[in-house]
């Protein structure tokens, strides 16, 4: 899989334990890493993209209390993970606590990631930014450069 997209609605059950989306299963199948993300939401990588994302994290300057802080807390809540069978892997207590997640989870697709949302606090996080979207989409405002 070249990037994850897409939205997916699974949930936890009572064990804590997430099924993955069946067509990001095999970009997992190998391990993953789950992590605090932005947003109240948590970020899952492949292995190999989180070692890649915590190597460029060595290289930024380490003289900025908030980087310092952002590096610490993003590798200290990391729990690396295989898939079962099943594709479920488990979501810690602290992370769960972290999303607000309960049952009900929306899973995105963004890039090199996934994002684990709570799907009220996920509804609610669209609703502040669809205005917003909705203008840049009718081009009254240039988001990304060039597109």
């Amino acid at each position: 899989m070249d990037e994850f997209l897409g939205t997916h609605t699974p949930r936890l059950d009572d064990k804590g334990r997430l099924f993955l989306p069946a067509r990001f299963r095999g970009a997992l199948a190998d391990g993953l890493v789950v992590t605090r993300g932005q947003e109240g939401c948590l970020y899952v990588f492949p292995t190999s993209e989180f070692h890649r994302i915590s190597q460029e994290m060595q290289s930024v300057s380490g003289s900025t209390k908030g980087v310092r802080d952002f590096i610490r807390v993003f590798r200290a809540s990391a729990h690396p993970d295989t898939p079962d069978k099943q594709g479920r892997v488990t979501v810690p207590q602290a992370l769960r606590a972290y999303a607000g997640l309960d049952k009900d989870c929306t899973v995105i697709g963004n890039g090199s990631r996934l994002e684990v949302w709570d799907t009220g606090r996920w509804t609610e996080y669209l609703d502040q930014v669809m205005p917003a979207y909705s203008a840049y989409s009718a081009g009254s405002e240039e988001v990304v450069p060039g597109l």
